[in-house]
Parts: structure tokens; sequence; C-alpha cells
């Protein structure tokens, strides 16, 4: 039993029409799903990834309009990692994020900057993994976002400690300087941690929620299982209608998730038209007259980009 690297990210946006521009037009990327939060419907659940929504590749927020900033601390994620093909794909990273006002700093192979919430991001050269793409007219195939790399986190004590729990509970494998890899039949993922700053961590726009591994679905009663044999306050599985999912907090302090792989986003949904419409869980669609009413329009940037 082991788990198929990354399933997905999951943060907290304060505005969702800066959330969408951002992220499936000026990164170009798929937006997957508009849905909304199982438990607060009155808000958004937005997903983005490539044309499929592979995990893998999927980035999720929570909407929570107006929303003072967070703050990353100890036991909490303080950056994302996208891979790209190339240096070259770099340079024309940095070329147009700082034609739409984005600013950006190289560091050797990464081009570091932060989203409208504040969240600090990383576009890096890739590593092996399959690319997972989206398309877009503005961003050549050759350029475009390949999927997730690594997260870095922050550590509550000594980053270079090895971890047990990762590595004997999880499977993950340490790589020497405070990182693990999770790595599955197709793709790896990356956990690294860093030294935390001083300051006490602070949820609220722009920070992390959670992060979600993959699970064959057959071997997800096993992970709940073995998490709870081993100690951890394991929830029960809940039905999100894409994945089904389980959820627990590691003593490094982050909220994890376990997620099968099926059914999918195209589950509601034709492939060829993700994220175009309002899916809403079955327990809330009885409110879709209301939502539909008061929840802040969406335009889908590929939508008016096809047009």
């Amino acid at each position: 039993m082991r788990l198929e690297a990354l399933h997905h990210i999951t943060m907290i946006t304060g505005d969702a029409r800066d959330n969408v521009r951002f992220y499936a037009d000026v990164l170009g990327l798929r937006m997957v799903k508009k849905t909304v939060n199982f438990d607060d419907p009155l808000s958004y659940h937005l997903y983005y990834g490539d044309e499929t929504g592979a995990p893998g590749s999927i980035l999720t927020w929570f909407e929570a309009p107006g929303a003072p900033s967070g703050r990353a601390g100890a036991g909490m994620i303080h950056r994302i990692d996208l891979g790209v093909p190339s240096a070259a794909a770099l340079d024309f990273w940095a070329e147009r994020l700082a034609t739409h006002g984005v600013a950006a700093e190289r560091t050797g192979d990464a081009l570091v900057f932060a989203d409208p919430d504040g969240l600090a991001l990383a576009l890096v050269v890739a590593g092996p993994n399959p690319p997972l793409t989206a398309r877009h007219p503005e961003v050549p195939a050759e350029h475009a976002i390949t999927g997730l790399e690594a997260v870095r986190a922050y550590a509550p004590a000594d980053p270079d400690a090895v971890d047990p729990v990762l590595t004997e509970l999880l499977g993950f494998t340490y790589a020497g300087e405070g990182a693990y890899d999770a790595t599955g039949e197709e793709r790896t993922f990356r956990l690294a941690f860093d030294a935390a700053p001083p300051e006490p961590g602070r949820s609220g726009a722009g920070t992390v929620h959670h992060i979600a591994w993959a699970s064959r679905d057959e071997d997800h009663l096993g992970w709940q299982d073995r998490m709870a044999r081993a100690g951890a306050r394991v929830s029960p599985v809940m039905d999100r209608d894409y994945f089904r999912s389980i959820y627990f907090r590691v003593p490094v302090g982050l909220l994890f998730e376990i997620a099968t792989l099926s059914p999918g986003f195209a589950v509601d949904e034709d492939p060829e038209r993700l994220g175009e419409e309002l899916r809403l869980p079955a327990m809330h669609q009885h409110l879709r007259e209301h939502l539909e009413r008061t929840l802040t329009p969406l335009d889908n940037p590929r939508s008016a980009l096809a047009g």
C-alpha cells in the first residue's frame, strides 16, 4: 500500500474574482470546477489544474470574502512550486508576469512571486514527472505549467530531524536537508521543511489550508485504519463528489488529507466543459436558486478567450 504522490493543495482566498483571473488567465491553468464549500455553501470552492483535472495538477481555494491576509508560521506551508519544462520557460514567465504587473525574482532554476492574496509561489524547472498541462492561447505549449512539484513548510522544531510519521507510516522517502519525496507509480512530489520564523502563523487569505495525497481507491480504508492505529485523530470518510477523503493532522502541524483517485471531475460535467457552470453538492442542490442570486458572478476566462 503506497500513496500515489500528490492529489491537490487547498488554500484560502479573499477575492474569488482576482483568484480566477490570476490562475485561470495569467498562469494559464484550466478552471476545472466552480462549486461551493461543503461546510459553507454561501462561499465558493474553486479548482484549477490541467486539461483533465488530473491529480497532481490541482490547486483549490476556499473563498472567504474580504478575509484579512494570513501569515505562514510553524506547521504551515509557505510556498508552492509549480513545474515548467525548461529555463527558457522561466524566461517566458518572467516576461508574462511582468506584463501583468506581478513582481518576480529569478533565483537559479526558480522564479519566485506571489498571487493576489500574497501566497508565495515558484515556477521551477520540472523533474521527470509526466507533464500535466492546460491550454491557453497566450501560453505556448512548450512553456506551459506542467503540474505541481513541491511545497515548502515551516517546521516547528529541527527541520532536518527525520519524521517517522512521514517515513514509516506514510511511506515518504527522506531525501536529506529536510525534504521528503512521496513517490507513486507515475509521479513524485516533494515536501520540504525550513526553519520556522519567530512570528506565529495566522490563517487567512494567502495561506494553505491543507495538502491532499492521492490514494488508489482500494487502499483508502487501509490508510484510514493505519493512521487510526498509529494514534492519529482520523476523520470519517467524507464524500467530496469528485473523490472520497479522510483528514488528520500530523505532529509537525500540517493538516493532511488522503483522497481517492476517482471518480474525478468529469463525473458531473462534460470533460470539454469543465468549470463552465456552477456545480453543487447534492446536499446543497436545494440552495441553487439562492446561491445563483447571491454568489459573486465569476466568468471563466477560457470562455472569453475562446470568443
